[in-house]
């Protein structure tokens, strides 16, 4: 995983920019307002057109991005970065300095919006929470370096506040430098474009490893957006019991799952008499009355969650070993059929990967393809059960010897397979068709002693033993009935390449799945910005100059200017161990009980500061609870609701459409926070400080409410997974609501 790690650290000095001109402009306009004599409202103008900027180019960033790419936007938004920087260096007046903020604020909008997809489109599911903690982390280590070089510069006779913005340009050089020379484009977004041969390339450097294909085929399903999706349950065991006991004609729904050691392997079979829900009927799942207005969106994600151990990677538990899996179904047809449709085009020869081209044109090898790993080395398998899982050029078709499913697994503790299901037709006609599963062990094992869910190696499951899994059970996301009608012998799926640009994304915006997503994203990113956060940072100064700490530092010699700012340096330093902290924790308690355990916390501190507002007991007493109050407020919102709102966002939309809701998602965060930092000095002179901190505490109120009842946990799962499950629980609660 460290190719990934590094390229998010990369991504992520955007974020560091951002955190640095923060700063930079609260420390810089002392002075340019006495330098060019400027008013209140000039001020004012000249330290949020960075904001008004941000906003602006928020607007379209998503849809050139899911247009254009990912890396091209931060290579511009880099050169923004170091373009602005050069034009503040110089400003020879207040209309010049403006532009250059707005410059600025378009660098700062594209890196904040685009940073956490790029890192969730390349991070391994288990780490993803982690590497998206990062632009939190840099963007306050950016902040607490800029005040430092800011306090610095203010022991000086005569400081520059050009000097102060223009440095701004040289990490931007080292952020173009990353862009431009390091950072590889998406695998998500190449894909969606059908470059595959390029994916299969970065995913190659991103995971250190040759054989990508099971993330390849991840990201090919990745690409459908809505769909009838199905869940069922599996028992998944030896395949003696099972065999004893299935009825004929049963063999096409069994998996075959081979073990580590020759002649062991396992089975999954569909559970006889149990519904599309059967995983949603066990405690806690979407049939569970005891929280009525619950969003069964959560509750069907918890059901995934609730029975696995809190372990730092989540990894599959059920399939620890396993490099494939296969159905013991007799085939669909003779094996030449298979294919028929690519065969039927002319000049076409398939070439193997050694032959293939370094182009898409070429890509004659699979998309894929099953490896064998170096357990399967030193296991033999009957000759009956080996495969090749094959995804072409043009036709897609899965080319499959003998049998009628392959699988491999995706991380996060899922695995990927397919099935060929048949039904009666019209007129007695068998039909077929192709069906993608996602499995995932339910966490609630016929027997735990000896079994695969408590044994980390290569130890067998004791006799008598079996797992449950749930299924996720749909159709491919590029099936094509078109080609089937065509070609009736064999699946059929279409190219990437063929459905980049087929149909305006916005009509996307209107699937059920990604409609209560967005509901998700913007109503997390707009109780943020009303959370208290900005009128906390406002306060700070303030509280802490009646705590006594400036005074102290003016007694050893500093300035106001230069205390204020060392206090500012010192507060956002506070703030870094605490993002450490979260990073750790992202993906080990994930993002759901963050929120739903810090939460709690701000409000405490919100209810305290309003306490010390109104109740006089001393001056040293309340500036020191007020002192204590916001530097656990702080340590808190930055372990919770600073990074997690972003994270979220990043993970719950389709691959198609994932630049464009994002940034629907971060233009809500910009409105707001434009509001709340206009309307806090008119708040602040109506209702005075205890009013808005008992505001900002009857937001949190409300947020604690928000993700308890509409916030699902996404940790350790694809991506893919994620946006699966939004549109299962969309069109299950639509149906509940329908009844």
């Amino acid at each position: 995983m460290r190719g990934a790690a590094f390229v998010a650290i990369a991504a992520t000095i955007g974020n560091f920019l951002q955190g640095w001109d923060n700063a930079t402009i609260a420390g810089a306009i002392v002075y340019i307002k006495n330098d060019l004599n400027l008013g209140t409202s000039v001020e004012g103008l000249v330290v949020a057109m960075s904001l008004i900027g941000a906003t602006a180019i928020t607007t379209c960033s998503g849809a050139i991005s899911d247009w254009l790419g990912r890396r091209p936007m931060l290579i511009m938004s880099s050169m923004l970065y170091f373009v602005s920087g050069l034009v503040m260096l110089w400003s020879p007046n207040v209309y010049i300095l403006c532009l250059a903020r707005l410059l600025d604020g378009f660098g700062i909008g594209l890196a904040v919006t685009l940073v956490p997809v790029y890192i969730s489109e390349t991070a391994p599911s288990e780490i993803r929470g982690l590497l998206n903690t990062l632009p939190q982390f840099t963007g306050s280590g950016g902040m607490f370096l800029s005040y430092c070089m800011v306090f610095g510069m203010s022991l000086m006779d005569s400081p520059s506040w050009r000097l102060m913005l223009g440095v701004l340009s040289i990490p931007s050089l080292l952020y173009f430098a990353f862009t431009v020379f390091y950072l590889p484009e998406s695998p998500r977004w190449l894909v969606s474009k059908g470059r595959m041969l390029e994916a299969k390339q970065v995913l190659q450097r991103l995971r250190g490893r040759e054989d990508v294909s099971g993330e390849m085929a991840l990201l090919v399903e990745g690409l459908g957006i809505g769909g009838e999706t199905s869940i069922e349950e599996y028992i998944i065991g030896p395949a003696d019991e099972l065999d004893e006991s299935q009825e004929p004609g049963a063999d096409k729904d069994k998996i075959r799952l081979y073990g580590p050691e020759e002649g062991l392997s396992w089975v999954a079979k569909p559970v006889a008499g149990q519904s599309i829900l059967s995983i949603a009927s066990r405690p806690g799942s979407m049939v569970n009355q005891s929280m009525p207005l619950m969003d069964p969106l959560v509750t069907l994600f918890g059901s995934v969650h609730e029975k696995l151990p809190e372990t730092g990677s989540t990894r599959s538990m059920l399939f620890p070993n396993f490099g494939s899996m296969f159905s013991t179904a007799e085939p669909h047809a003779r094996n030449e059929q298979w294919d028929e449709e690519s065969l039927q085009r002319e000049g076409e020869d398939y070439a193997s990967d050694a032959a293939g081209g370094d182009s898409d044109d070429n890509l004659h090898s699979p998309l894929i393809s099953r490896q064998t790993t170096s357990l399967e080395k030193d296991m033999v398998p009957p000759a009956s059960h080996i495969s090749s899982l094959s995804m072409r050029r043009h036709s897609t078709l899965v080319q499959d010897v003998t049998e009628s499913v392959g699988g491999t697994g995706i991380g996060g503790g899922w695995q990927l397979a397919w099935k060929w299901s048949e039904r009666e037709g019209e007129g007695g006609k068998k039909e077929g068709g192709f069906k993608r599963i996602y499995l995932h062990e339910e966490g609630i094992p016929g027997s735990r002693r000896g079994s695969l869910v408590s044994l980390p190696g290569n130890d067998m499951p004791a006799e008598g033993e079996f797992i449950q899994a749930a299924a996720l059970v749909s159709q491919p996301a590029l099936y094509s009935k078109e080609l089937m009608d065509q070609h009736p012998v064999g699946p059929a799926m279409v190219h990437p390449a063929e459905t980049a640009s087929e149909g305006p994304v916005w009509t996307a915006l209107l699937d059920p799945g990604v409609k209560r997503a967005l509901l998700v994203g913007i109503g997390i990113q707009i109780l943020q910005q009303f959370s208290g956060i900005n009128g906390v940072l406002y306060y700070t100064p303030q509280i802490l100059e009646e705590a006594g700490v400036e005074v102290l530092l003016s007694n050893l010699g500093l300035g106001s200017d230069s205390a204020s700012f060392l206090i500012s340096a010192f507060t956002t330093l506070l703030m870094l161990p605490c993002i450490g902290v979260a990073m750790k924790l992202m993906d080990i308690s994930g993002r759901r009980r963050l929120l739903l355990t810090t939460i709690p916390v701000l409000i405490v501190s919100l209810i305290i500061l309003v306490f010390s507002e109104l109740v006089d007991l001393g001056t040293v007493v309340n500036a020191a609870i007020s002192t204590a109050c916001v530097i656990v407020y702080f340590c808190c919102f930055v372990m919770g609701y600073g990074p997690i709102p972003n994270i979220l966002c990043s993970e719950i939309f389709p691959t198609r459409v994932r630049g464009l809701c994002i940034a629907i998602c971060a233009l809500v965060y910009w409105i707001g926070d434009i509001i709340v930092t206009y309307t806090l000095p008119v708040m602040l002179s109506s209702i005075g400080l205890a009013g808005i901190f008992g505001i900002y505490a009857v937001v949190c109120l409300i947020s604690w409410v928000f993700v308890f009842l509409k916030v699902p946990e996404t940790k350790g799962m694809p991506l893919e997974v994620i946006t699966e499950f939004f549109s299962v629980g969309a069109r299950q609660a639509g149906a509940t609501k329908n009844e």
